[in-house]
């Protein structure tokens, strides 16, 4: 036996009279085979030479206890890294689900409207003078001519002042006339006057001719061939003067004449427009068609300006739309949309665009492109399928509820067998009320699940069950 064996037999000895443990025995018996295998001999410590051997217990219930602990806690582990990691993978029934196919075919942008049916044109009837409702010819619906009577208005004032104004006029009127009546009498006196005038002058050059030959011939003296001469320039200048002055008579009298007739003339267009006024306490429809939003009862008084109803023109329709103010840079004159009425389709175009938005709509008036429905009736709505885009190929998908989950980023793709749907990436663009168009990640002749995701968030695999 060499020295290392010996050593260690010896430690084991006392060790072995000092402690009882069974743990400590067993590392002892372990280390001392080592020891002695490699020395090249056989164990000198075995379980028979000691003096006292206790049993080894391997399994103890702290032991067992430890391990259940362990294994449960690496079950949860592996339970939740299951669940949560995205990898897992749902039962589902087929009934319960949508299945589409993704083709390829036309494809045209187009949004969903609302439009209310009207008539090509209404005119507003409004109050031009105020007054109390005294009778009416008839009722709200009625289908007029142009000028046929829809009420009676009363203002008693307006009527008093349509007396004053002609009593006004008559005055102006008779003004005028008297002031022709004194031009003609100031016309006819200046003519006599001047009648007067030239005939003296013609008398003064007579005898101032007449006087000049004798004065001449010796025949007379100086002094009476002077006064025919003196008499003859004061006839010429009376002659200018008195022109001059029946010039000036005859511009002032025409200018008060013209003056007294401008004034005549204002009066009677005053008066004819109070005369308006009264007969427009008459209400007349305008133009040929339905009174409509007529609101009026006897006695009821109406001021000046209030909206009485309005006349609509049955020669045509018009259809004017809400749209969400979203599409207000899209929406221009000339676009098209379509309809449906009583199993056939009709077409409209964009007229006019309100840009106005009112709670985050704005509104557009559109017209029919061929012909107008047949019972078609103000007042209806219609659900007009407004186009955005050209008509153009494109790979399309259903729409679904699917997209509130994913927000068209990705899709559960069917395998061929059908019995499963995994995950894919995709990209959607363009949309319309039946389909999105695909940009990327699907091909047509694949299988989308298309119903809703709600439950879907953290699945990665479906697997379907007929």
């Amino acid at each position: 036996m060499s020295a290392t064996a010996h050593q260690v037999f010896d430690i084991g000895q006392f060790y072995f009279s000092k402690h009882s443990n069974t743990l400590f025995l067993n590392q002892l018996y372990f280390w001392h085979g080592v020891v002695c295998m490699v020395a090249g001999h056989r164990p000198l410590i075995t379980k028979k030479k000691m003096d006292r051997a206790l049993p080894k217990k391997t399994w103890n219930s702290k032991r067992i206890t430890l391990v259940a602990g362990g294994v449960g806690i690496l079950a949860l582990i592996f339970a939740s890294y299951y669940f949560t990691s995205g990898n897992s993978r749902l039962n589902v029934d087929a009934e319960r689900i949508t299945i589409s196919e993704v083709k390829e075919d036309s494809f045209r942008e187009f949004i969903p409207v609302n439009g209310a049916v009207l008539p090509i044109s209404s005119i507003f009837l409004d109050a031009s003078v105020g007054g109390r409702v005294e009778e009416k010819f008839v009722e709200d619906g009625a289908h007029l001519k142009k000028g046929d009577p829809i009420m009676r208005l009363s203002n008693t004032d307006l009527e008093l002042s349509l007396v004053g104004q002609e009593s006004q006029v008559y005055n102006n009127l008779t003004q005028v006339q008297i002031a022709e009546n004194n031009a003609i009498a100031t016309s006819i006196a200046n003519r006599n006057q001047m009648a007067d005038v030239e005939n003296g002058l013609k008398e003064a050059k007579r005898i101032y001719d007449l006087n000049k030959k004798l004065f001449e011939e010796k025949a007379i003296g100086a002094q009476e061939y002077q006064q025919a001469k003196n008499n003859y320039d004061y006839q010429v200048q009376r002659v200018k003067l008195t022109r001059e002055n029946i010039h000036q008579d005859s511009i002032r009298s025409s200018q008060n004449l013209e003056q007294n007739k401008r004034l005549y003339e204002s009066g009677m267009s005053a008066l004819a427009l109070m005369r308006q006024k009264v007969n427009d306490l008459i209400l007349r429809s305008p133009v040929d068609g339905q009174l409509t939003s007529f609101d009026a009862e006897i006695g009821q008084s109406k001021p000046a300006g209030e909206r009485l109803g309005q006349i609509d023109v049955l020669t045509g329709f018009k259809v004017r739309a809400d749209i969400d103010e979203h599409y207000i840079s899209r929406i221009y004159p000339d676009l098209e949309g379509e309809f449906t009425f009583a199993g056939k389709s009709y077409k409209l175009i964009i007229k006019k665009v309100y840009t106005q938005v009112t709670n985050g709509r704005f509104q557009v008036d559109m017209e029919f492109v061929d012909n107008v429905p047949d019972g078609i009736r103000r007042g209806q709505t219609l659900q007009i399928r407004l186009a955005l885009s050209d008509e153009t190929k494109a790979v399309l998908l259903a729409k679904g509820g699917f997209y509130q989950q994913t927000g068209g980023n990705w899709v559960f793709k069917l395998t061929e067998d059908g019995k499963t749907a995994y995950r894919v990436d995709v990209q959607l663009g363009r949309q319309n009320p039946d389909y999105y168009e695909v940009i990327s990640g699907l091909e047509p002749g694949d299988k989308v699940v298309t119903s809703s995701y709600e439950t879907y968030d953290r699945v990665q695999e479906l697997s379907i069950s007929n």
